[in-house]
């Protein structure tokens, strides 16, 4: 939904303040996550954290069509409990299920299903909204198949194999158990987030995320509803490619461990702070020039590329910093 550029919402404030409220909610429930895997296991906590999203979008939704505003920011907070949960189910399964070796292309095959659904919404919200070459909101209906799609979401979970039925090509077995008991395990979480390896990735993780709040307000302030779906389509499927192309050369073996790790930082880094430098020029010039940009403008191709760009970033910083032999190099 973010991919629509501010929810899909005309002007990006009340949904930038909905994220904010999600992400804040998000990082008190992660903390709070093993002690819930340690009570319902790590499928029925996925489960639990499938079912914020669609009381979101039904926010969304009320707000489109009849101007609601307080179930946008109800639904984004009961987002933002489920969803810190979903966040560590999901990386937990990802990390923990494959083969060392294969890990790199796992999370990428992870993170292409993880964009699958906005690929589908995306498709569904472009044939939506394909004439409406004006500034200004999606249509209520495309809220609608969102609702739809993130209903199923718990169903899809049933589908998830336990760790215990897992059977892994180098016949290691997967124990994702907890034998710890809840207050031990708070106090493992606390000291983790105090430990000096996790707060020197600190600022890596806040300048890739960072991206995301400025990416979508970039799209909802300067681009037309129908290019803004365009938006929301091909940028899944610039996730997937640039996603898998780094997990692929990841796990490629004739290089060392080493020079994956830090040939793939210094790319990553190095394009992040281009696209940086390129996004402060056209938005300075667009502070200058409010300009509105339809597919059919002159201009629409630079200003739009920096989103796709952009998006491409953000997953490669995404994928590169869950992946733990490179965290540790």
């Amino acid at each position: 939904m973010n991919s629509l550029g501010a929810g899909g919402e005309e002007k990006p404030y009340l949904v930038n303040g909905a994220n904010a409220l999600t992400f804040c909610l998000m990082v008190v429930s992660c903390s709070f996550s093993s002690v819930i895997v340690r009570l319902i296991g790590i499928k029925w906590a996925l489960i639990f954290g499938t079912m914020g999203y669609a009381p979101y979008a039904a926010g969304l939704y009320t707000n489109n069509r009849f101007g609601t505003e307080w179930f946008v920011l109800f639904g984004a907070a009961l987002c933002g409990i489920s969803a810190g949960v979903f966040w560590m189910a999901e990386a937990a399964i990802a990390l923990s299920y494959p083969e060392p070796n294969n890990q790199g292309r796992f999370l990428g095959l992870w993170l292409s299903f993880r964009v699958g659904g906005q690929i589908l919404g995306g498709a569904i919200n472009l044939g939506v909204n394909a004439k409406n070459n004006q500034a200004g909101k999606v249509s209520y209906k495309v809220y609608l198949a969102f609702i739809a799609l993130q209903a199923l979401g718990p169903l899809v979970g049933l589908l998830v194999n336990k760790p215990s039925q897992v059977q892994r090509k180098d016949g290691v077995r997967v124990d994702m158990s907890i034998t710890n008991g809840n207050l031990r395990e708070l106090q493992l979480t606390a000291k983790l987030f105090f430990s000096k390896e996790f707060l020197l990735i600190v600022p890596l993780i806040g300048q890739g995320v960072y991206t995301e709040a400025v990416m979508f307000t970039y799209e909802s302030l300067w681009f037309s509803v129908r290019a803004r779906a365009l938006g929301s389509f091909l940028s899944g499927i610039v996730a997937v490619v640039a996603g898998n192309l780094l997990g692929a050369f990841l796990d490629q073996q004739k290089f060392t461990l080493k020079t994956r790790a830090r040939g793939s930082f210094f790319v990553v880094l190095g394009l992040q702070s281009a696209w940086w430098i390129w996004a402060t020029v056209l938005v300075t010039d667009f502070d200058r020039t409010k300009p509105t940009y339809d597919w059919a403008d002159p201009g629409f191709g630079r200003a739009f590329a920096l989103f796709l760009l952009w998006v491409a970033g953000f997953q490669l910083n995404y994928l590169y910093l869950y992946l733990p032999p490179v965290a540790a190099v």
